[in-house]
């Protein structure tokens, strides 16, 4: 599984800090961070989500109110 965040558009709610601890507060740029991740275009990061961290992976993603967070399966297939 492969959490995908596109930090752009990110509007700095820090919902998703309070639901899994791989985002963290920039609060100089007003934005979150995923930790471990690796910028695979400009502005979007990547990172493996770890087999115990899908449940908050997910749920960091269902709480994003403008939609910065996806969630992908192995097969590539968009699960949030």
């Amino acid at each position: 599984m492969k959490v995908r965040f596109n930090r752009d558009t990110c509007i700095g709610m820090f919902q998703c800090v309070a639901e899994w601890d791989a985002f963290q507060k920039d609060e100089d740029a007003g934005k979150a961070i995923l930790e471990g991740s690796e910028e695979v275009e400009e502005d979007i990061f990547e990172r493996e989500v770890p087999e115990d961290a899908e449940f908050d992976a997910k749920f960091a993603a269902r709480v994003c109110p403008v939609d910065a967070i996806e969630i992908y399966d192995d097969d590539g297939e968009q699960l949030v």
